[in-house]
């Protein structure tokens, strides 16, 4: 059977029912928008964050000046490093690692800066469930502020190549 036309035509008045779920929709999508713009900003969801334009050189001469001015020590060939407390911290994401393992202090508030030398990765810090987007040529700043001792994973949620699985990271926060 083929597809029929229907019975009346469709901009005519509407029966009770269908008035009925058309308000019900259209109050659920009002609230909905302005739930939206609420919890953008009561929420607490957003990170405090600026970005910069920035080349990939520069970024990482920065993060290489960083890392030898504060390194600590070394773990399986990666820099650890104790910024100042209030200072700036630097992450480099590249194929297929975060680079320097970070201590930081709880407590203290950081300026995490983050970019990527060659391609866009993501970077979701476990178990805390902070998810951001790096991508090469921007500088991004968040504000980070530990509130929990312990060690925690750094993973790349962005698929980036066949190393993708074993980009990873740690940031250490001591008391």
């Amino acid at each position: 059977m083929s597809i029929s036309a229907p019975e009346r035509i469709w901009w005519r008045p509407l029966a009770k029912e269908e008035k009925i779920w058309v308000i019900v929709a259209l109050c659920w999508a009002i609230f909905m928008f302005i739930f939206m713009i609420a919890w953008h900003g009561a929420g607490r969801q957003n990170n405090p964050s600026t970005t910069y334009r920035i080349t990939p050189a520069v970024f990482a001469q920065e993060a290489n000046d960083f890392i030898a001015k504060y390194k600590v020590g070394e773990d399986k060939g990666r820099a650890i490093v104790a910024p100042p407390a209030g200072g700036d911290a630097y992450l480099i994401s590249r194929l297929w690692s975060f680079d320097p393992i970070l201590v930081l202090k709880k407590g203290e508030r950081y300026r995490l800066h983050l970019s990527s030398l060659d391609l866009q990765h993501g970077l979701s810090i476990q178990p805390m469930n902070l998810n951001l987007q790096i991508l090469p040529g921007y500088d991004f700043v968040v504000n980070i502020t530990p509130t929990e001792a312990g060690e925690f994973s750094l993973i790349c949620n962005e698929y980036c190549g066949i190393g993708h699985h074993k980009m990873v990271g740690k940031i250490i926060v001591k008391e």
